[in-house]
């Protein structure tokens, strides 16, 4: 399977070279950049996700940088989450809102310097609305593009190549924070994140003509582990009941609605844009959820993307965003759109496939550690 094509009006990342030195087939477009998307099979790649480690090149979170006196005042108007307490290394997944409380973007967002802060974006935009919001704001900040590029170690043994890289300094670093560390003269800022609800790390690279260095470094580190460069995995992370902006949510979604209520903080000192429209949702109640579905019938192929219909008693009352078989599991699971009066544990649904209709049933998210033990162990 290769279908590599390239445009080129979107960016290669430092590390573009090396993942088509280790057999990248196929890439998609992130943020106006390449992503690899398929090296080999995702089952035999999400094992080695969930058994070893893995390394991607995820320089398509392409990072925002927001510095400035008033930096601090600025990123609490972006984002409804109370960031007040937030402290320098220290990093939150966060919510950048529109004025009708709709999500613009769902950053993980650092705290790099007293006034330095980072948002690492998902597709789409949101750095150009940072701007917009910043030109009439009234604060003295600056918001700008950094040259940084992060990649992912991901797995079990992810610690264990972290350690032979960095030091023992490197178990230090807690779920969501973040350290600064020099690889022999190669610059990075290290965080306790990732995209797979698994043990895990994202390395931003700050100097992109050391993009071969560091990725060989990696990969030498992680031999001894079974270490390999593997695509973002959507059935892990659908497991873990991560979002993907832009297919499980859009601008037109607002935190309530897709189960992200712990992200807005409405008693908070600062006016966030959205504040008044989000307390009024929340006072109305929304009229419809993303619910987690687990899909019965025959295991489904690989790479579904189709948003199937989602019918109750006959009428079509929404859609499905993505669709996965579980190796783990051994099921079928995913996210449906459905009204509110559908979205109780238990619920049976209608999905219209290509393959004929076939049922559902809304259970509970995350599918696999709920309470989020595995990437914070």
């Amino acid at each position: 399977m290769t279908y590599q094509k390239f445009h080129y009006s979107f960016r290669k990342s430092p590390f573009f070279q090396a993942t088509q030195r280790h057999g990248c087939q196929g890439y998609d477009v992130y943020n106006h950049m390449y992503l690899p998307d398929y090296y080999n099979d995702p089952i035999d790649e999400y094992w080695a996700l969930v058994n070893d480690v893995t390394l991607w090149d995820v320089s398509v979170e392409r990072v925002v940088e927001i510095t400035g006196p008033d930096a601090s005042a600025f990123i609490n108007t972006l984002t409804p989450r109370d960031l007040t307490k937030c402290a320098v290394g220290q990093g939150k997944y966060v919510l950048i809102t529109a004025e009708d409380g709709g999500i613009v973007n769902d950053p993980v967002l650092s705290r790099i310097g007293e006034n330095q802060w980072w948002l690492a974006l998902a597709d789409s935009d949101a750095g150009l609305w940072a701007r917009g919001v910043a030109a009439n704001s009234g604060l003295d900040v600056t918001v700008r593009e950094p040259e940084v590029y992060p990649v992912q170690v991901q797995g079990p043994k992810s610690k264990d190549v972290m350690v032979a890289l960095f030091g023992d300094s490197v178990l230090g670093i807690r779920y969501y924070w973040t350290m600064e560390a020099d690889l022999d003269g190669i610059p990075v800022v290290i965080c306790r994140t990732g995209w797979t609800g698994e043990v895990g790390y994202e390395v931003y690279l700050r100097d992109p003509s050391r993009g071969e260095e560091l990725w060989n470094r990696i990969m030498e580190a992680g031999a001894p582990h079974n270490i390999r460069p593997i695509a973002p995995s959507d059935i892990r992370r659908v497991e873990a009941g991560i979002l993907n902006y832009g297919s499980d949510m859009t601008i037109e979604n607002n935190p309530f609605e897709v189960g992200l209520d712990r992200l807005v903080d409405l008693d908070q000192e600062a006016d966030f844009i959205g504040k008044e429209a989000l307390k009024r949702i929340k006072a109305e109640g929304v009229k419809r959820m993303l619910v987690g579905v687990e899909i019965h019938g025959d295991r489904l192929p690989e790479g579904n993307y189709d948003r199937w219909p989602v019918k109750r008693d006959g009428a079509s009352i929404g859609r499905v965003t993505i669709a996965v078989y579980s190796p783990r599991l051994e099921r079928n699971i995913g996210y449906a759109w459905v009204p509110i009066e559908y979205s109780g544990l238990g619920t049976k649904l209608t999905l219209e496939t290509p393959e004929g209709e076939t049922t559902a049933t809304v259970v509970e998210k995350p599918f696999v550690d709920a309470k989020k033990k595995i990437p914070a162990s």
